[in-house]
């Protein structure tokens, strides 16, 4: 399809930063990502359905760990960034990225309803010479078979009036090193007209190479590759750390060895189980896909399966360790340190370390937590609180600590002086040189 939209005045607005952008959802992927755009000397609007977080932007406090909270306060100071829960306001954008959730519903399937409404969102405000991204991770085909037919009701013909393309985002929370500035970027397009703005948008914002692909699904299946990769080799070493226990070894230390190896291996770690709002995800939205061609994807699901076992097994092997001290898991008082996803951040979406207090809860333990990260959270409805300090009484008035998570800031030395038996999933405790009460997954 030959594109008749000026193509050249929209790159052009974008390489003289003259263009206006907007983001619509303000949570781990979209805020960082408006940041950045604004940063970059660009006017842009944040969209969010949320008054509260649109309060928080404007007036620039900031609830994300990967935003600099001054960059926040002054680019929303010099007016560069603005959020509004207005989606009339998207009339004023040139280019509008989506950057909404995609969860799963009750019965594990793809729920796109965020990604949908955002579209439609969009639909009223539509003009010529617009682009639209959709950043929200999902199956391939949604871009084409969703997206595109959505935009259409506008009366706007894509790769003729307006652009569209893919491209996933590359967030990891806490990470030191790669940031949504200099992590490298994948683009495809529903044309190459579309393709090149999009790569045009992420060129002027972003200090990292842009890469190009022939078609939006190569990028969405471009990024369920990136998490269902993670997702295999950790179910495989989740797998082979259950075995090594019944064989007596320590697989940590396995993996210590192989990954001395040069080239052919990369480490992966074992675990109470999988977290955040990708890993534990993205697999479930390929094998839902799959199905449609009559394929199952059976080495996913079965690394799925080992890795959704976990927080039992972690449930399981604690009640042995207190079963050898003569104590039964009901009535039995359990510390958890850590119920974030991840080490050093306050993120604890689908934690597995949440998944492992509901299962020893169930059984009738007494379980507090302590996670300097998140002092509460909110499941299925309730809020649990978590201890405000991790002292010598409290750790002495656990009958077992289980290490769910390997905050950093946490006195490993600590624990271990004071704890009656320990297991510690994560190893993180593996600089303690006292081991006597300590157990490793």
């Amino acid at each position: 399809m030959k594109s008749t939209t000026t193509t050249g005045n929209l790159k052009k607005r974008l390489i003289n930063k003259m263009a206006t952008l907007g983001v619509i959802g303000l949570g781990y992927v979209g805020l960082p990502l408006a940041v950045e755009k604004a940063k970059a000397g660009f006017k842009t609007i944040g969209f969010d359905i949320q008054e509260s977080k649109v309060d928080m932007v404007n007036s620039g406090n900031n609830y994300i760990g990967d935003v600099v909270n001054e960059d926040l306060k002054e680019i929303v100071k010099s007016g560069l960034l603005i959020a509004t829960t207005d989606f009339a306001r998207v009339a004023q954008a040139d280019c509008v990225c989506i950057c909404v959730p995609t969860p799963l519903d009750e019965y594990q399937q793809p729920d796109i309803s965020y990604v949908k409404a955002s579209a439609e969102s969009i639909v009223p405000y539509m003009h010529k010479d617009m682009l639209i991204v959709l950043e929200s991770t999902t199956y391939p085909g949604t871009t084409e078979e969703l997206i595109k037919p959505i935009l259409e009701t506008s009366g706007l013909k894509c790769g003729e009036d307006f652009y569209l393309a893919f491209s996933p985002e590359r967030v990891d929370p806490g990470n030191l090193i790669y940031k949504t500035k200099n992590t490298p970027k994948v683009v495809g397009g529903i044309t190459p007209e579309c393709t090149d703005v999009a790569a045009a948008l992420y060129e002027s914002i972003l200090e990292a190479p842009i890469h190009r692909v022939s078609s939006p699904a190569v990028a969405e299946m471009e990024k369920i590759l990136e998490n269902t990769y993670r997702n295999v080799n950790i179910g495989l070493v989740n797998e082979l750390a259950i075995l090594s226990h019944k064989m007596g070894i320590n697989f940590w230390e396995v993996v210590d060895a192989a990954k001395s190896k040069p080239y052919g291996f990369q480490a992966f770690y074992p675990g109470p189980g999988l977290g955040g709002h990708c890993i534990p995800l993205d697999p479930y939205y390929l094998s839902w896909k799959a199905r449609e061609y009559g394929f199952h994807t059976s080495m996913i699901e079965s690394s799925m399966m080992v890795n959704d076992r976990m927080p039992e097994y972690c449930a399981e092997r604690s009640s042995k360790i207190l079963n050898r001290q003569k104590k039964a898991v009901n009535g039995s008082r359990i510390l958890v340190l850590g119920v974030a996803y991840k080490q050093d951040i306050e993120d604890f979406r689908e934690s597995p370390a949440i998944r492992v207090i509901e299962e020893l809860e169930k059984e009738g333990a007494e379980v507090v937590y302590f996670d300097p990260f998140v002092p509460e959270y909110r499941e299925h409805g309730k809020v649990k609180k978590g201890e405000l300090e991790l002292t010598a009484e409290l750790i002495r008035s656990a009958d077992i600590v289980i290490v769910t998570t390997a905050h950093t800031m946490v006195d490993y030395d600590f624990v271990q002086e004071h704890a009656k038996a320990i297991f510690d999933t994560k190893n993180a405790m593996k600089n303690v040189k006292n081991r006597d009460n300590i157990e490793l997954l």
